[in-house]
């Protein structure tokens, strides 16, 4: 790795988190003040109140001194999904002394600062190796790269045969209701978006064969036009943003800047220009941020007046019980709040709208122990090379129930390919070696 200038120090990464924290509020006022691209803050419920401010600083100072923990705890897939998720638990703090939907604003907000705390723990601190005895050879493990890659090629093809549109963004959303895919290939393509390409792109990298690893990312980039996913136009580019990333920093410092840095530069042009329909400030200031968080404001609202799914919008459980519900849930808040179709993570589906806010904090440790298997099957592995090959996670888990990314986006067949994959390429690793778990 080349030493970057912030390689080491836990201060530095102090430094940086609280400048996190800070962007991240910044961003989220101004949200409140412009909007963004087609986006009237009061739709969305944004909103800032001068007399609310003092209260709102006392709430996220507080929530901010939990983000020391990403200041000691070791590098793991359970530290890189974790941030993520304290950015949106961060933003829905803030949003939630602001908002002008009525629920127990005391209660979501108490919750959701208790089931972060309760899903950290394992996600950050669980991290034991599983047992090796099915890890691959190195060559096994360079056949299942281009047997990975054959697959990836096949479930491109077959989705262009369904589907190939150059569509403008703003369109996507429409566009993308219109395609029919076979059910299989539902599957199959978020796996090979989220998982299985950045796998493969990850692990010819550490195998520093460039050729291949850029003919993957060409792969993701013709998905986007098969899927119309956002996450699928924005993934290659954020592949090889990590790839550099690690090249340049340790894991913990990466992962902060990861998200840090597009936040501020979008929110550096919106100042600079003066123009509060910046693409950029859109897509990553609002879309990426602020939507994840505001999904939370609104399962909360909707939920403190309408039956708990108690987890029947998982489909096996639908098919067996009784469910009040016959659409999807993000099918019923476009309906209800005609703000998009919200899809939203485990703290806003397996928890507030499965079993409301008193025991979400309950799931959300659940929850943290499944990333730790992640953590453990990963843990003899370059964190680097867990990072890259890991890269769509953060996003994922961000917008998609637990259940949903763990089978749909693949995050389980992942876990399954760290597990299996051979600790000898420490020797040829993005980053030369496996970082030390201290400081």
């Amino acid at each position: 790795m080349i030493d970057g200038p912030f390689k080491h120090g836990n201060f530095a990464r102090g430094i940086l988190i609280g400048i996190h924290v800070l962007v991240c509020c910044t961003s989220l006022f101004v949200l409140a003040r412009h909007g963004a691209i087609g986006v009237a803050p009061s739709t969305f419920h944004l909103f800032f109140e001068l007399h609310q401010f003092p209260i709102t600083i006392l709430i996220v100072s507080a929530f901010a001194i939990v983000g020391a923990f990403f200041i000691f705890a070791p590098s793991t897939i359970g530290y890189f999904i974790g941030f993520y998720l304290y950015t949106m638990v961060l933003g829905y703090l803030w949003l939630n002394c602001f908002t002008d939907l009525t629920y127990n604003h005391l209660l979501a907000g108490a919750s959701a600062f208790l089931s972060f705390c309760l899903f950290l723990l394992p996600a950050l601190l669980l991290r034991t190796p599983f047992p090796h005895p099915f890890r691959l050879s190195t060559a096994a493990f360079d056949r299942l790269l281009l047997c990975l890659l054959c697959i990836c090629i096949l479930v491109t093809f077959a989705g262009m045969y369904y589907n190939f549109k150059l569509i403008a963004i703003e369109d996507l959303s429409t566009a993308r209701e219109q395609i029919a895919f076979p059910k299989l290939l539902n599957y199959l393509l978020p796996v090979t978006t989220s998982s299985l390409l950045p796998f493969a792109f990850a692990g010819f990298a550490v195998r520093k064969n460039y050729f291949l690893a850029a003919f993957v990312a060409v792969l993701q980039t013709l998905l986007y036009p098969v899927t119309l996913a956002k996450l699928a136009l924005f993934a290659p580019f954020w592949l090889i943003a990590l790839f550099l990333l690690t090249r340049l920093a340790e894991f913990r410092v990466a992962t902060i800047l990861s998200l840090l840095l597009p936040m501020f530069i979008g929110l550096l042009a919106v100042e600079l220009s003066g123009n509060h329909s910046s693409f950029l400030f859109s897509m990553v200031n609002f879309r990426m941020i602020a939507i994840p968080a505001l999904a939370l404001d609104v399962y909360n609202d909707f939920f403190s007046r309408h039956e708990l799914t108690h987890f029947c919008q998982i489909s096996v459980l639908k098919w067996t019980m009784g469910c009040a519900y016959d659409d999807q849930l993000s099918v019923i808040m476009q309906n209800t709040y005609h703000l998009g179709y919200f899809n939203a993570s485990f703290f806003a589906t397996e928890g507030v709208a499965s079993v409301g806010p008193l025991l979400s904090p309950v799931i959300a440790a659940a929850c943290g122990l499944v990333i730790a298997i992640g953590n453990r099957s990963s843990a003899h592995l370059p964190p680097s090379f867990v990072m890259v090959s890991g890269a769509m996670l953060p996003q994922v888990f961000l917008n998609v129930p637990m259940t949903v990314a763990l089978v749909t986006h693949g995050a389980a067949l992942l876990f399954l390919l760290w597990a299996v994959t051979p600790c000898d390429i420490c020797e040829n690793g993005l980053a030369g070696h496996v970082e030390p778990s201290k400081s």
